[in-house]
């Protein structure tokens, strides 16, 4: 796969996350790694673990559990034996009582002995599989961020977590979009099979040229509008508990580890 001119030439997993451990890649990571999985990232406080726990385990869609740490442990050995948690994302979002309060770039000066990482699969993973059958996927050949959306479909609640359901979309013609419904439903643990398609408002979506999450999307003439489950729904769960500090990923800057997205292993 050769670079756009926006978009830089793919790497494999631990080169990639070698380059944003010494921060040289700081960009967002769909096209990134392609054939292997990538994951969205929610770190609690221990006291608030098992009850995010089951949260995941309500809505495997949005939610589909690759790993959970151990507490104050951030190597994730399952995923990859080099994986730090607190390095190996090229941006974080850090969240006190609800409200976003820093994006950095590491999360060293403020792990504590009580966090707790979860690794929830990410819809970026099957994108290859989609490129390979020769659909084009629009934010990877415009080299943009994938559109995110709040919809009104709610999650089961656990505990404190509860919420809406966030999608991603992706717009194809419909020939191609039935291709890559059935490509992705082979891919549980990058959420599987679409949740909607077509009318965006039938799931509370009122104009899909402002998402909020990511880039505009580009549609051409014809093209249906396809959503995805998005792993950006536990971000709307975190910060309605409102815990005294919850870690994310910034949307579309994913933990890309060594599991081949296909296989799961």
């Amino acid at each position: 796969m050769t670079a756009s001119p926006t978009r830089p030439v793919p790497m494999m997993p631990r080169e990639l996350r070698a380059r944003i451990r010494a921060g040289t890649f700081k960009g967002q990571t769909s096209g990134q790694a392609p054939g292997y999985l990538q994951g969205n990232l929610a770190i609690l406080p221990a006291a608030l673990a098992g009850d995010f726990l089951r949260f995941c385990v309500l809505n495997p869609k949005p939610c589909p559990l690759l790993a959970v740490g151990e507490a104050g442990e951030p190597m994730l050995p399952r995923l990859g034996e080099d994986i730090d948690i607190r390095t190996d994302v090229s941006r974080y979002r850090v969240f006190e009582k609800g409200e976003l309060k820093a994006k950095p770039e590491d999360l060293r000066d403020i792990w504590r002995d009580d966090l707790v990482t979860f690794v929830i699969g990410c819809s970026f993973s099957f994108e290859d599989a989609l490129v390979r059958a020769g659909i084009r996927v629009p934010h990877i050949s415009a080299g943009t961020n994938v559109p995110m959306y709040v919809t009104n479909i709610e999650t089961a609640a656990a505990g404190p977590f509860g919420g809406p359901t966030v999608v991603s979309m992706r717009a194809f013609r419909p020939a191609e979009a039935i291709r890559a419904m059935v490509l992705s439903d082979r891919q549980p643990l990058a959420h599987g099979a679409p949740l909607h398609f077509g009318d965006p408002q039938a799931i509370g979506i009122a104009d899909l040229a402002a998402p909020d999450f990511g880039d505009p999307p580009d549609l051409a003439e014809g093209e249906v509008p396809v959503f995805w489950a998005c792993g950006v729904t536990p971000q709307m769960a975190i910060r309605g508990a409102r815990p005294d500090i919850a870690i994310t990923h910034e949307p579309g800057h994913m933990l890309v580890t060594d599991l081949l997205a296909e296989r799961g292993s």
